[in-house]
């Protein structure tokens, strides 16, 4: 079967085996996957990752133990967890000290004809959702997140930063929940996304406003975005970070330390909301949708997705 490969920064396709299903595992053949920035990341090094990425996936379940799952349309939560540890048993299954990553972290990932998934991973797709809204779903339980963590008081206006595919996602979805939600980026055609959902935008290349919010979403996808973010935050402010950046990210810390802010990490999210907003149409996903490939011409797709300004490129398996 295809399998697509990074190393040393080149992306490249190769002819595998196809997995073998262990227990209480899915076999899985890929229909949609979505080539995020982190994958981005891993090709740029990060993690130090070798292997077969793909985590944002809409797949056709081929084998299973539980034979109603066989085929089905299914998304998957992308951390296998050990289900033993003290984190496992305080429901903290994405923070298992033993566990794999789907794409990411010591499992094949979904840019391939088949691979492999926990059954416990996977959430069915209703019909009335398209491949190519379903396979925003992990993106979007990530964007969901940030309310699992964080309690915004009624009316406070909430500063979000990027107007990249994360950013656009996660402005939509604190909108769909009510918050006042003011988005900053750089392109005026992605803010225009925002927009049309109702959410108000600035330009992030004017002068923004010092000390202005209580909170901030950092969601640019750079190492300026925190820095940006913290001038941004008042004091005894909250950032949430949402930017996966491969490298160090410089900052000055004097103004956390003295302006006592709080930096909160946000990473993986339930899929039950995010599918919610799928199934009532509530965030606009379609268009996010920048361009197309089949899965042999990956390399062509990666090139693609790290132009400048480009937002979601999918790949498309084999029928």
């Amino acid at each position: 079967m295809l399998a697509v490969h990074l190393e040393n920064g080149q992306v490249t396709l190769r002819d595998i085996a196809k997995p073998v299903r262990p227990p209480g595992h899915a076999l899985i053949r890929t229909l949609v996957a979505g080539i995020c920035n982190t994958d981005l990341e891993l090709q740029r090094g990060y993690y130090g990752f070798i292997g077969t990425p793909g985590h944002e996936f809409v797949g056709e379940v081929v084998e299973a133990d539980n034979s109603d799952l066989i085929g089905k349309r299914v998304a998957g939560e992308i951390n296998l967890a050990c289900g033993e540890c003290v984190n496992c048993r305080r429901v903290l299954g994405r923070h298992c000290s033993s566990r794999t990553v789907l794409g990411i972290v010591n499992h094949p990932g979904a840019f391939q004809e088949f691979f492999t998934l926990p059954e416990r991973n996977l959430h069915l797709i209703p019909d009335g959702v398209s491949n190519d809204s379903a396979v925003f779903l992990e993106p979007l339980a990530a964007a969901c997140e940030i309310l699992d963590q964080v309690h915004f008081p009624a009316g406070e206006q909430v500063a979000v930063l990027g107007d990249g595919k994360l950013g656009l996602l996660i402005s939509q979805t604190l909108h769909a929940y009510g918050v006042n939600v003011l988005q900053y980026g750089r392109h005026r055609d992605k803010l225009l996304i925002a927009e049309q959902a109702g959410v108000p935008t600035a330009a992030a290349n004017a002068p923004v406003p010092d000390a202005s919010f209580d909170f901030v979403v950092d969601a640019t996808g750079s190492s300026e975005g925190l820095r940006q973010a913290v001038r941004m935050v008042k004091p005894r402010g909250t950032i949430i970070l949402k930017s996966t950046v491969h490298g160090e990210v410089a900052i000055d810390t004097a103004p956390v330390i003295v302006n006592e802010i709080t930096l909160i990490g946000s990473r993986c999210g339930r899929f039950e909301p995010a599918l919610e907003l799928l199934t009532l149409n509530t965030v606009r996903v379609d268009a996010l949708i920048a361009d197309r490939f089949p899965l042999a011409s990956a390399p062509e797709a990666f090139a693609r997705a790290a132009e400048k300004g480009v937002l979601k490129v999918l790949l498309q398996a084999p029928a």
